[in-house]
């Protein structure tokens, strides 16, 4: 298997000579605000993003999707866009709307829909293939602004809370193993969050789809079940983790006033890094405004635990 980081580093210090849009935005990350709020036995970081406001505020209606050029078509990007092949038809792109320092967006070469269904082991091959990376998947309604074009994201890791979260005990614990295979869960974290760890990715595309499967029986009117995904390798050994959801957006994102926030959670943001693009919602964004947000757009600790049950 290859590992492209060098490719990857390569490409990012071409684009920044090439391409001003992308160079100038990924210097104004060192101008994006960064607070923490506190819970017990962990914590969330809020940014504050201007950047972000487009895929925030996206519009992925069908009728919006239908009557907009796809921008991840090759033939809809910027002039200025270079990419690497990788993994069959896939094109490693540098993300001109950064939220790492070091973003991609991994293209398929086919304006396919959004879906994760036959495209795990794509997945996994990704993140062996990128080893600086955390690979991120955002499903068709729940944080793909691109729903319609087949694509996963990747950032540089050690920037999202969960990576380390995952390694405290206290939170995170061994449900299950079956081989090299282990299903981990989570207890006190805010949020359901399914991790599955191990070195046989044949095994690891296998519980995942019968998790799938048994998850998408609940939400048979959608395109696809709404998951959130982010998945690692690391000597051998692939961290997955899959993250169910009910809703797309919170209420707060509807409300109107005081009351709003214009915040749209995405894997990054149940990561642990909540994204705000707008100066106001950074400032007044509280803890209890947080689990609000986890709560609403979130399975539950317990439903999880009954959906995972005999998964391996």
């Amino acid at each position: 298997m290859t590992d492209y980081s060098q490719k990857v580093r390569e490409l990012f210090e071409g684009q920044f000579r090439e391409w001003k849009l992308a160079s100038d935005n990924y210097q104004q990350l060192d101008a994006v605000r960064v607070r923490t709020v506190s819970f017990p036995g962990y914590s969330i970081s809020v940014q504050f993003n201007p950047g972000r406001i487009t895929s925030s505020a996206a519009k992925v209606d069908a009728k919006s999707i239908e009557t907009r050029p796809c921008f991840l078509c090759e033939k809809n990007r910027p002039a200025e866009q270079r990419g690497i092949k990788v993994e069959g038809d896939y094109i490693i792109l540098i993300n001109p709307f950064p939220i790492f320092r070091r973003h991609l967006t991994i293209v398929s070469g086919s304006h396919t829909p959004q879906r994760i269904a036959g495209n795990f082991g794509t997945m996994l091959s990704l993140a062996r293939s990128l080893p600086e990376y955390v690979i991120f998947y955002n499903g068709p309604q729940c944080g793909a602004s691109a729903p319609d074009h087949l694509h996963f994201q990747a950032g540089n890791r050690g920037f999202l809370p969960i990576e380390k979260d995952v390694t405290n005990s206290n939170l995170c614990r061994k449900e299950a193993q079956t081989g090299e295979t282990e299903l981990l869960l989570w207890n006190g974290y805010g949020r359901g969050i399914m991790t599955l760890r191990g070195s046989d990715s044949g095994a690891l595309e296998s519980a995942f789809t019968r998790f799938l499967e048994r998850f998408g029986l609940a939400q048979a009117d959608r395109p696809e079940p709404m998951v959130n995904i982010l998945a690692s390798h690391d000597k051998g050994l692939w961290t997955v983790h899959v993250i169910p959801r009910r809703v797309h957006r919170p209420s707060c994102y509807f409300a109107e006033g005081d009351a709003r926030i214009l915040l749209s959670p995405a894997s990054v943001d149940l990561g642990g890094v909540f994204i705000t693009p707008r100066g106001e919602d950074f400032t007044k964004i509280t803890a209890d405004d947080i689990m609000t947000i986890l709560d609403e757009v979130c399975l539950g600790e317990d439903e999880l635990k009954n959906l995972t049950h005999k998964i391996l």
